[in-house]
């Protein structure tokens, strides 16, 4: 699949949610920007964008989206 833009998922490796949305777009073929939170600065980006540190998130168009179902049932359009 293409890179779909205007999009970035911040995510922490640690988290099982975040490892859900990350099978989901692995498993459809899905790539868009990923930012690991535990790097330098990308906390900081998250919380500023979305006004918290939850993850995982996932940034459209500088909007936030949380919680693995609803970004999951977002990316499900671009599935192969």
């Amino acid at each position: 699949m293409a890179y779909i833009e205007n999009h970035v998922l911040y995510y922490r490796k640690s988290c099982p949610f975040c490892q859900k949305v990350l099978h989901f777009m692995n498993k459809y073929n899905i790539n868009l920007d990923k930012r690991e939170t535990t790097e330098p600065g990308n906390q900081d980006d998250l919380i500023r964008i979305g006004g918290k540190k939850q993850v995982p998130c996932l940034v459209i168009d500088g909007r936030a989206m949380y919680e693995s179902d609803d970004i999951c049932d977002y990316l499900r359009q671009f599935a192969e």
